[in-house]
């Protein structure tokens, strides 16, 4: 065919497929036709490109008749001609990993034609037919789920992979032959799913899946972590449930005991945490954010206590706090967190002074002048520890306000004046995107 007769030709097939409904005799000319294009096209998608959009374009013209559409049989014909279409592109991925997949979703489309085809029929054949075409079928959703899964399009790999899952379920409920009839390759598709569902954001639609995966016995700790975390805004009890579970079955995972960490951090239970901290630092000894959050844990215990008058307690935990950040700095002396930490672990202890001077500051006794002068003292000794750390923390990174502020507020108590200047300079700076 030359070029004009290419043109004419698709010119006629366009008139053709836009003049509105078709009888009964087109209606089955353009099925077969197409579907015989599909037929064509799953042998090779690249050599048979050209042929694609109008084998689509007769099928589902075909299936305005309702001639057609009354005939069941006629379903199974069009999910094959689907299934076609997924395969060969599934096939030419394999030759050539640079071809790019762009008619996934005939397999859904595949999918409620065999599901037509089998919920309507009335003969065994026409149902067998059917099943035929989901076990083709799900080959075609796992392969195609796996590409996506690998791209990585996580989202659109969980609705395949979790499509799959339904078409097994089908062919499973009405007797067929599943390539997940196996365990252990169920359980293995499952998580699949499963991950790329938490990984893909899909959340409550991805957490029936885990669930199911968790009651076929998995041996992972993913289904339990991604479950605690996917049910933690809506459900907290639930939430902490899994979360327990977890821990139970896989006690020295790692990615489980932080989020178990977290979950108490959040809660504020700050004695059950320093243990599972403690686990944690067994399992991960050079792990530096472990040592500055159990620092930061005992700081908070530490003025907890102090509030509430407990001193001697609120002493050892200030002591506790000291010695993981300390620890922390052994392991990174360049870490940031652990210096700056350590100068507000003084200043917070001299702070929390300031109520009890304000006290005594009416009381003009001698008694009264010397538990003032001698309270006075303490403060602005804990202020003078802070200093140097809170100097080497402005050192490692000059724009962090929490560091400057402190230092101006210690140079305003000793009245350094020209100090408290700078250091309002250098805020006002930072604040304004000038800073270092």
């Amino acid at each position: 065919m030359n070029i004009s007769m290419k043109k004419l030709a698709l010119g006629l097939l366009s008139i053709f497929l836009v003049v509105g409904s078709i009888n009964a005799q087109e209606g089955k000319k353009a099925l077969k036709k197409g579907a015989k294009l599909l037929g064509k096209y799953g042998q090779n998608a690249v050599k048979n490109a050209d042929i694609l959009d109008e084998g689509l374009m007769l099928v589902e013209k075909a299936f305005e008749n309702e001639d057609v559409k009354a005939k069941i049989k006629n379903y199974n014909m069009l999910g094959e001609a689907y299934n076609q279409v997924v395969s060969a592109e599934i096939n030419a991925k394999l030759v050539d990993p640079n071809f790019q997949i762009t008619h996934g979703e005939y397999a859904n489309k595949a999918f409620d034609a065999f599901k037509t085809a089998y919920g309507k029929a009335e003969k065994d054949g026409v149902k067998k037919d059917a099943i035929k075409g989901l076990q083709a079928l799900e080959g075609h959703m796992n392969n195609i789920a796996i590409y996506y899964f690998q791209t990585p399009d996580y989202a659109s790999a969980f609705d395949y992979f979790n499509s799959a899952i339904q078409v097994y379920k089908m062919i499973n409920e009405n007797g067929g032959v599943s390539r997940l009839d196996d365990e252990a390759g169920r359980i293995d598709h499952y998580y699949y799913t499963g991950a790329a569902g938490y990984y893909g954001k899909k959340g409550l639609e991805a957490a029936p899946v885990l669930e199911e995966l968790i009651g076929m016995g998995s041996d992972k700790p993913l289904p339990y972590e991604a479950l605690y975390n996917i049910y933690a805004e809506g459900d907290k009890d639930k939430s902490f449930a899994f979360l327990e579970k977890g821990r139970e079955a896989f006690p020295d995972d790692t990615g489980l005991l932080f989020a178990e960490i977290n979950y108490y951090l959040t809660e504020g239970k700050l004695n059950v945490l320093t243990g599972k901290l403690k686990s944690a630092l067994e399992k991960e000894p050079d792990n530096v954010t472990i040592y500055t959050t159990l620092g930061n844990v005992y700081d908070q215990l530490n003025q907890t206590e102090r509030t509430a008058g407990n001193t001697a307690k609120a002493d050892e935990y200030f002591g506790e706090a000291l010695k993981y950040y300390t620890q922390a700095l052994e392991k990174d002396p360049t870490n940031f967190d652990a210096v700056y930490s350590q100068g507000a672990l003084f200043y917070n202890k001299a702070a929390s002074l300031t109520g009890a001077i304000n006290d005594l500051a009416n009381d003009f006794s001698a008694a009264g002048t010397k538990k003032y002068d001698a309270l006075k003292a303490e403060m602005d000794g804990y202020f003078n520890e802070a200093t140097p750390y809170f100097l080497k923390a402005e050192g490692m990174n000059g724009n962090d306000l929490n560091t400057l502020i402190a230092l101006k507020e210690i140079n305003a108590r000793s009245s350094k004046m020209e100090k408290v200047a700078e250091y309002k300079a250098k805020i006002e700076a930072v604040q304004a995107g000038k800073g270092k």
